[in-house]
Order: structure tokens, then sequence, then C-alpha cells
């Protein structure tokens, strides 16, 4: 039985491993689209197209379309594609009860963090600075540093279950902040300063001060997401 050749050009890899790699990259560059508004809700994706994009066969990108149909963000059409499911009026208000319930209690609870937990927060909100001042085009950018703001929040109060069902939430809200900041950019304005405030109050260790401001400021958010909807 004779060795293989060492110059025989190598043999390509067509196994369930590098399937499923190219499956996950797909998945993370569809992802970021979705959740930066790129892909908007009612867009159709054409597996054909992405596939010519990335320079892969049709196969990953199916496999990362139907895990993000498992997840809500997409609603496949054979031989015709994958929709973008758009931000439905359900959704906006069950993400903003779960995070009102959540986010409330955890900034009562993370005043005790005090200036530790200001020091984390503070360059978040100079990343939200930095995209407000870019306009419409920053928000995206605004909606990710807003989502890292309020998680340090909620990891600051110590409670793991809770900093796991944030994230769980953390896409969706995400989705929400960027479809409705699209439409009006200027709200992130007023987010920033409502922001400085929550920090004011932690930084004080004030927790009934800290909690109340976060509630107000995710009822004007869901205000807006609401608004922004229904134009």
């Amino acid at each position: 039985m004779h060795a293989p050749r060492s110059d025989a050009p190598p043999v390509p890899d067509t196994s369930a491993a590098a399937s499923g790699s190219a499956a996950a990259r797909v998945y993370a560059h569809v992802k970021e689209r979705l959740l930066d508004g790129t892909f908007p809700g009612g867009s159709l994706l054409s597996e054909n197209e992405l596939s010519q994009q990335l320079g892969l066969s049709r196969t990953p990108v199916r496999q990362a379309f139907v895990q993000l149909e498992a997840e809500g963000l997409l609603e496949l059409y054979p031989k015709r594609g994958a929709l973008v499911v758009p931000v439905a009026a359900s959704e906006i208000e069950d993400v903003f009860e779960a995070r009102l319930l959540v986010e409330e209690h955890c900034a009562r609870r993370a005043a005790n963090a005090g200036a530790r937990l200001v020091a984390d927060l503070e360059p978040l909100i100079a990343e939200q600075e930095k995209a407000v001042a870019q306009g419409a085009p920053g928000m995206a950018a605004f909606a990710r540093a807003d989502r890292h703001f309020h998680r340090a929040i909620v990891h600051a109060a110590g409670n793991a279950i809770l900093t796991r069902l944030y994230d769980a939430l953390r896409d969706r809200q995400q989705r929400i902040a960027t479809v409705s900041l699209a439409r009006n950019p200027g709200d992130a304005e007023r987010f920033v300063a409502e922001h400085r405030g929550i920090v004011e109050a932690l930084g004080r260790s004030d927790g009934p001060a800290a909690a109340g401001l976060v509630s107000a400021h995710l009822r004007a958010a869901r205000d807006v997401a609401r608004g922004a909807r229904d134009a």
C-alpha cells in the first residue's frame, strides 16, 4: 500500500463539522444585519444571493436560515427565500414588560456597587454620545452601547440567573431599539441624558432613585418603540 504523495492537493473537507462552521459564519453575518437594521423587517433574503456574496454553497446558508427561523427572526418560504419578520406589537410589549421586572430590581441592588459600577458605565455613555453625534448612521452603534449599558447594571446586581434572563432578551432588545431609533434618531440624545441621571443615582448609592429612573426610562423607550412601529 502506497502512502499518499506529500505534494498532492488537499482533499476538500466536506464533513458535517466543516459545513457547521460555514453555517455559523453565515448565521453570524445575517444575524448582525438583522439586529442593526441592514436587513429590515419585511425584506426577502435569497439563499442564492447570500451564498454568492459569501463564497459558500447554499447548504450552510439554508442551515443558518433554519436556525434564525427558530429564533423568530426569519420566516422561510421554500424556493423563494426567507422573509425578515417585522417587529410585532406583542414583541415590544413582552420585551419591555420583562425588562421592567428585571431592571428595576437590579438597579435597586446595583446601587450598592457605587463608584465601581459608575466607572464601568461612564465609557458606555461616552460611546453613546459618540454615536449620537453621527446622527442616523450612528443609531446601530448607539443601540449596541445602550444594550451594554443596561446589561452592566443588571450584572452588577449579582444575580446570575437574572443576568442570563437579560441575555436571553438581548437580541430582541437591540433589534427593537435599532428599528425605533432609525425612525426617531433624536430620541437617542434624550436617552443619553436619562442614562446620566441613572448613573448619578447609582453613584450616590441611592437604590430607590435608580430604580425609579430606570423605570421611567424604559417606559419612555417603550413609547418610542410603539410609535415607531405604528408610524
